[in-house]
């Protein structure tokens, strides 16, 4: 194809391109591995999002035999590209973004046709995939940092603790969770923000998303800070327990970074993409900030000290 430039890729086995004409430009997504959820699932969400009034990028054309499809072009001004910028005003941001989580967190639709005429429903945010996706943080991070002896007796504990916290969870799952909601997926599109990378989008829990926003991995923002965060969404909320609200979000913030951990080694390992190991110090402090403010976390805090000691504050 003419006109391609390739961009910056992400995580996942996706490719981009940008591809360029007299008229407009477009993002051409690749996907051979995970076509279904990369470029059918992925779509089928864009669609349900703009539907809903949310910014999302919309399809020109696909070409599934050929694993591609081509989108709208969102730019490259994301949220944490303005944010670093010195001149930044963090609250004004943040604020927006908040809106827009209220907004999308309104969403009723479960259901919408791909581009091949199909139904796709969206599923459910699960126990068990909560638990399935804590776990990589043994697979990956525990594997390669303790000896044979020592992995075996970590790993069954810490699913035991696992499947224990997540029991501990109060809140219904009945909202629209994005599950990769941070500044870097948020786009600055003609004053609007567009929401990007949303096909492992389900039905959840209401509280994940806001902890995938506070507790970014990758923009630092202080502890007073996230608290104004967390206390700005809240008080936007009708009807909320906020006890039960806090509770859900400091379980859903450390499962979530402990999965983040094992995917980023996992991506060094097995993909080569080593960059990501230096995001992992920050996951370990957001680990740390989160695990000390519920007695609940008592046991994984034990054994998080007692085999990874230097990643964790002991007081």
């Amino acid at each position: 194809m003419k006109n391609l430039i390739q961009i910056k890729g992400d995580a996942s086995f996706r490719k981009f391109f940008r591809k360029k004409n007299n008229k407009y430009s477009s993002i051409l997504v690749f996907a051979k591995k995970e076509k279904f959820k990369n470029l059918l699932v992925y779509d089928a969400i864009n669609k349900i999002l703009n539907k809903n009034k949310i910014l999302a990028p919309s399809l020109y054309s696909e070409n599934y035999n050929k694993n591609y499809i081509e989108i709208q072009d969102f730019g490259n001004e994301t949220i944490l590209k303005k944010l670093n910028k010195s001149n930044a005003n963090q609250m004004i941001y943040f604020k927006k973004i908040i809106v827009l989580l209220n907004k999308m967190q309104l969403i009723k639709s479960r259901k919408i046709k791909n581009f091949k005429n199909k139904n796709y429903i969206i599923p459910k945010y699960d126990k068990k995939i909560l638990i399935e996706e804590a776990n990589l943080f043994c697979e990956w991070y525990a594997k390669k940092h303790l000896s044979k002896k020592k992995i075996n007796k970590f790993s069954k504990e810490f699913k035991k603790i696992i499947n224990k916290l997540s029991s501990k969870l109060k809140l219904k799952k009945s909202f629209f969770v994005h599950r990769d909601f941070h500044v870097s997926n948020l786009m600055l599109v003609n004053n609007q923000i567009g929401l990007i990378d949303s096909q492992d989008a389900l039905i959840g829990n209401r509280a994940y998303d806001l902890a995938s926003l506070i507790d970014d991995v990758r923009y630092k923002t202080s502890k007073s800070f996230k608290k104004k965060i967390f206390d700005f969404y809240v008080k936007k909320q009708k009807k909320l327990n906020i006890k039960n609200f806090k509770n859900d979000f400091e379980i859903l913030s450390i499962l979530r970074n402990l999965k983040i951990i094992g995917i980023f080694t996992r991506l060094a390992i097995r993909d080569g993409k080593k960059n990501y190991l230096r995001l992992i110090p920050y996951t370990w402090k957001l680990i740390d900030l989160r695990i000390n403010e519920n007695a609940i976390f008592h046991d994984l805090k034990d054994l998080l000290i007692q085999n990874f000691k230097k990643k964790l504050n002991e007081n």
